[in-house]
């Protein structure tokens, strides 16, 4: 028995099966289904005899499903019907990594909300190796997403898979790329490897992570060309069900390429700098780790924008900030009627010629309500503006540098800016903030 099986999974992997269909801890080989353009839903969904509708494939696929999409254009919607388990989950996938496109080009634009992918409360799901695009609107209330998981879901797996050209077309329309929405209890979700470029998102994000969601990994996904927020993680903007979990926690957004995302050209938005490559709106114990993040309007904010509301326990580590607009790293509200950023931690950064339009955000931002932060072991290289860490707010309080070293270029003035009031040596900057274990000016 334990050869034949054997043989069996040689014969599924040479014939383009995931290699997900075979599960070890059951020695049982799950179903197929084909889908092509060229198929027929009367089709047993054989390789030989496909289905021709992803609605059909959806409807079929029950625990333990492969569905192997064939290349071609698909004018429709893909809409998950049912869960997997954890021994025998579903995959929608592209077979041998033909191109499909999952395409909105054909549908009407009605004012009702759509997403070209779609798991509303199921679970054990990945979705592989698809393109999700062409999806627009003109409505003001209406938002178009390319991949959206909401409801009580859980174990799902968006991976390999693009996402372009979704766009509204309105001034203070919506659009998202890849939309997490946790109205209900969602957990474990994995985004990863996934490209997703050339956005128009009114007043939206490119993948967004919003609510009561936790257990979340984004990691090693391309986010480009988009004309707003490239990566969200929001909480308290009454989202959830259970207000108690309105907020995003637990994620880690790790090894992701960020850059070229500015909301400058953004209808909503009026000529305004305000696109982070990353972004954390009230979102708790999150860890943004070893990502190259530049040439977007800020590099990585970590806030909340609800007033007596905080970013808490954030991590941001090992990433490479570069040539943003405004700054590299921000944390703390906006305005003073926003929230802040408490109990955080910002470590061996590489942060180098930000602010480069002379917005004076520095290489690292200080905002309203920032509190019992740890600053250590960042590497800063100041742009023309010279401006290392900039803060003209009062009311930051127990904020530790440590071992940080700063570097300037040309002979440029450095200069530091703390509660409203600028210095040019690291010195009187260490008297200005009460820390005097921050390093030297390297020569």
């Amino acid at each position: 028995m334990r050869k034949l099986l054997v043989f069996l999974g040689l014969v599924f992997l040479v014939s383009g099966i995931s290699i997900g269909m075979i599960y070890q801890n059951h020695n049982v080989v799950k179903s197929v289904i084909y889908v092509s353009t060229e198929g027929d839903d009367q089709n047993p969904g054989t390789i030989d005899q496909p289905l021709l509708s992803l609605k059909a494939a959806a409807d079929k696929a029950t625990s333990g499903t492969t569905v192997n999409i064939r290349g071609g254009i698909y004018d429709e919607p893909l809409i998950i019907q049912h869960d997997g388990t954890k021994n025998a989950p579903i995959f929608f996938q592209s077979y041998q990594d033909e191109k499909v496109t999952i395409s909105g080009r054909k549908l009407e634009d009605d004012p009702e909300d759509i997403a070209l992918v779609e798991i509303d409360g199921h679970s054990y799901i990945t979705v592989h190796g698809l393109t999700i695009e062409n999806l627009t609107t003109k409505h003001d209330y209406k938002t178009n997403i390319g991949i959206l998981i909401t409801g009580n879901s859980h174990n799902i797996t968006l991976s390999n898979n693009t996402v372009q050209d979704i766009s509204t077309t309105v001034i203070g329309g919506n659009a998202h790329g890849i939309a997490v929405y946790g109205n209900e209890k969602i957990d474990t979700i994995d985004i990863q490897h996934n490209t997703l470029t050339n956005l128009k998102l009114g007043l939206s994000e490119a993948l967004v992570i919003n609510g009561n969601v936790s257990n979340f990994s984004i990691k090693e996904n391309h986010i480009y060309e988009t004309d707003n927020i490239a990566i969200d993680i929001i909480g308290y903007e009454d989202t959830a069900n259970d207000t108690s979990q309105d907020y995003a926690r637990d994620g880690e957004v790790i090894g992701n390429t960020i850059h070229n995302n500015s909301s400058y050209h953004n209808p909503s938005y009026a000529k305004d700098y305000s696109a982070g490559g990353i972004y954390v709106d009230g979102g708790k114990h999150i860890t943004i780790k070893n990502n190259q993040v530049y040439q977007n309007d800020i590099g990585i904010e970590a806030t909340s924008e609800h007033k007596d509301r905080s970013a808490e326990y954030i991590k941001i580590l090992n990433n490479t900030v570069y040539e943003n607009a405004y700054t590299g790293i921000s944390i703390g509200g906006y305005d003073a009627d926003r929230g802040g950023t408490t109990h955080s931690l910002i470590s061996k950064n590489i942060l180098t010629d930000n602010d480069t339009i002379g917005l004076e955000g520095g290489q690292l931002l200080f905002q309203y309500y920032t509190h019992s932060n740890k600053i250590e072991s960042n590497e800063m290289t100041a742009s023309s503006s010279g401006l290392f860490i900039s803060h003209e707010y009062e009311g930051n309080t127990n904020t530790i540098f440590e071992n940080n070293k700063y570097y300037l270029k040309n002979q440029i003035l450095s200069r530091w800016l703390w509660n409203n009031q600028e210095v040019n040596s690291l010195k009187d900057f260490q008297k200005l903030s009460g820390n005097k274990s921050d390093a030297v000016i390297p020569d």
